[in-house]
């Protein structure tokens, strides 16, 4: 019995880490180059996962945060220096302006939400 409770264990956690931190958001959809888009924060992730943006262009970003998670309370854009906090159940804007040509990790405080902006 104990040789299935252990089991179960190790299979339950590949899965919580393949799930935050080895899963990849489809990428057969390519969606198009906007100025503005929304990002829907529930059941653990981003959605879109990957923006496309244009350099040298004004972003604006809506996070519809629908995930009461402590985790998902704030997105932080690694290397843009910018950061925001969002309020449960609320639509928060966030404006990058003029990112430069890159691609760019955006998370939660503890990197379990992951998605990621291009700017071409």
């Amino acid at each position: 019995m104990s040789i299935l409770i252990n089991l179960s264990g190790i299979i339950l956690a590949g899965l919580i880490v393949w799930w935050f931190w080895l899963s990849k958001p489809d990428k057969r959809k390519r969606p198009d180059v906007t100025g503005e888009t929304t990002v829907i924060v529930e059941n653990g992730v981003y959605q879109p996962g990957v923006i496309h943006a244009r350099a040298g262009q004004p972003l604006t970003l809506h996070f519809d945060r629908r995930d009461p998670s402590p985790c998902a309370e704030q997105v932080i854009f690694h290397g843009l220096e910018a950061s925001e906090f969002l309020d449960n159940g609320k639509v928060t804007t966030v404006t990058l302006s003029n990112p430069p040509r890159g691609e760019y990790r955006f998370t939660c405080q503890m990197q379990m939400y992951q998605g990621r902006l291009i700017v071409d």
